[in-house]
């Protein structure tokens, strides 16, 4: 059953939302990028996705803020915050499971928290997050993916590694018929 989301006419800047999605769309970066939860519990985010961040928040006109959570409190994902209000309002929008939406933004609120990008280009991932995943003072990989930034621990990462590998000869060959260059 399809329903449709009702997006917010203007951004937090007060600018027009299709505007906004007019403009320039910004690239994220194309690599994983390693990096390192600090003992406080800071993430140094690489040069090229501080400058995504930078840009998106430019282009948004919203506040250079962060959500930083996890929905399946295995990896962490940083939002823009205006990227994680368009997610609670499809989630509030949801009537065919409307428990199960409220479940997952039960669990967001719960472990997540926002953060600003600090002078030195670091966010402070939430203390409750950060030992429910594990990842205290331990190396992680970031990926950018769907407007938001993922961060897996070790092994998580390790398993995604390895699961990418499986199959490749099958895999390559079926998105090549679907015109994989």
């Amino acid at each position: 059953m399809a329903h449709s989301v009702r997006w917010p006419e203007r951004a937090e800047s007060g600018q027009r939302v299709d505007e906004i999605l007019k403009s320039t769309p910004v690239e994220p970066p194309l690599e994983i990028y390693p990096g390192r939860i600090d003992e406080k519990g800071r993430l140094k985010l690489p040069a090229d996705i501080q400058r995504y961040l930078s840009d998106f928040f430019q282009a948004d006109g919203g506040p250079a803020k962060v959500f930083i959570t996890s929905l399946d409190v295995r990896t962490i994902r940083v939002y823009p915050t205006s990227v994680w209000k368009q997610n609670e309002l499809l989630l509030a929008d949801e009537t065919e499971n409307p428990d199960e939406a409220e479940d997952l933004v039960f669990l967001a609120k719960d472990l997540g928290g926002t953060s600003e990008i600090d002078s030195q280009g670091r966010i402070l991932v939430p203390a409750e997050l950060r030992r429910e995943l594990n990842v205290e003072n331990q190396p992680v990989w970031m990926n950018c993916y769907n407007s938001r930034i993922d961060v897996f621990g070790k092994d998580v990462y390790e398993e995604r590694r390895n699961r990418s590998r499986e199959n490749l000869k099958e895999r390559v060959r079926h998105f090549a018929r679907k015109g994989l260059k």
